[in-house]
């Protein structure tokens, strides 16, 4: 939905499970008239299967009218997850495949190919860009020496230009631009905003421009203006709360150096700050062991006593090895509903998304992309799960109430 003339909001639709393109488009035939919103516009989640599906016969073409039909439109995708998301065990295969593979390569081309017929270029959106959200590269846990992850940031970089020059081309043609969302998040190989500055600097900015720059035969300072055109960042606000950022900063940061904002995906995780009475803290703990589901990956970042943040992979090893009294506060990747900042014992990071929110209400040209990303409703506790249909209709209201 439009909230002013730049500035679209939507949710992901990798909230409904379903690989196929008959089951995705079943889902939005299902839950999108729902919200009885006028010339809503969708966050699109197509899986590798999907986006080779929807290419077979007139499958776009029926997408399409059905789009002009009930007066739709999408502007942004989630290309992060390839493959199945949804009750089977994901966990770090999340990142499969990486960026330094041919067969990611190819999924988002394929995904920008679609984008590019589906997004709106007549009045009123002859200036909406479109954007798809990509993993952080690859996942850093598996690279275990420096040499093998200089490997990832080349093979890597190789591809992201292959996709500008395939972003140039399309612009072209068609006169849409559209740009790659890189998305950091916990433990990926750009998990924050130093790991996804350094890169950006020196390896898109640096080596990347110049195999830009030959390949189009333009100078290496417009080689690096066409890559920060058609290479973004998605700002999770989940996964930068649980790095615990400066959000004003980090932004500032990006900015300083030509870095854009694809898209903000409004997200929260959860927290707690530990007291020094034993019981409590027990208490704390067991509240987080509630949350510990075996479908995704729920990263914990723990901060002592200094100030110094440590690292696990996923909550059942934070459970096992973060209890120590050092730490005073955990926060962990756990996508909960954003409507509410208390979770019993626990509290989300909501304070994180309205802090970036009225950011955005003051600097507009920040972004025009907000995406809603609250995709564990299957794997909250029992008594916290609601109707998906109400799930999402609360979500889109407390976002506007926000923006006001």
């Amino acid at each position: 939905m439009r909230i002013n003339p730049n500035l679209h909001l939507t949710y992901c639709t990798n909230i409904h499970s379903g690989e196929s393109w008959e089951a995705i488009f079943e889902n939005l035939k299902t839950y999108i008239p729902c919200l009885q919103i006028a010339n809503f516009g969708i966050g699109l989640r197509l899986s590798d299967r999907a986006s080779k599906e929807i290419l077979e016969g007139n499958k776009l073409a029926i997408f399409k009218e059905w789009l002009k039909t009930n007066n739709y439109y999408v502007f942004t995708m989630n290309g992060f997850p390839f493959g199945n998301f949804h009750k089977e065990k994901v966990k770090d295969a999340v990142h499969l495949p990486d960026w330094t593979t041919q067969a990611r390569l190819d999924y988002t081309l394929r995904l920008f190919d679609i984008l590019a017929e589906i997004l709106p270029q007549n009045e009123p959106f002859t200036t909406l860009e479109g954007g798809i959200s990509t993993s952080p590269l690859s996942y850093k846990l598996w690279w275990q020496t420096e040499e093998e992850k200089q490997q990832v940031f080349e093979t890597a970089t190789e591809n992201l230009i292959k996709v500008v020059e395939h972003l140039v081309e399309i612009r072209e043609k068609t006169g849409k631009l559209l740009h790659l969302d890189i998305e950091p998040e916990p433990d990926g190989m750009l998990e924050n905003t130093k790991d996804t500055l350094a890169y950006f600097i020196d390896w898109l900015f640096g080596k990347g421009a110049a195999m830009l720059s030959k390949n189009l035969t333009i100078s290496t300072e417009e080689a690096k203006k066409v890559i920060s055109t058609h290479i973004q960042i998605c700002y999770d606000i989940c996964h930068f709360a649980v790095e615990y950022e400066n959000h004003a900063e980090a932004l500032q940061v990006f900015e300083n150096h030509g870095i854009k904002i694809g898209k903000f995906q409004i997200s929260a995780a959860l927290k707690a700050d530990l007291p020094k009475d034993e019981a409590q803290r027990k208490a704390i703990f067991e509240e987080f062991t509630t949350f510990n589901e075996s479908v995704y990956l729920h990263q914990v970042i723990a901060k002592n006593n200094k100030g110094k943040l440590f690292n696990f992979n996923d909550l059942p090893k934070a459970l096992i090895e973060g209890t120590s009294e050092e730490f005073v506060e955990w926060r962990t990747h756990f996508h909960v509903p954003i409507f509410l900042s208390k979770y019993r014992l626990l509290q989300s990071t909501q304070e994180d998304i309205t802090e970036v929110l009225t950011l955005l209400k003051q600097k507009t040209s920040l972004t025009q992309h907000l995406e809603i990303e609250t995709y564990t409703w299957d794997v909250l506790p029992k008594e916290m799960q609601v109707s998906m249909e109400e799930s999402i209709s609360r979500e889109l209201k407390w976002v506007r109430e926000q923006l006001i």
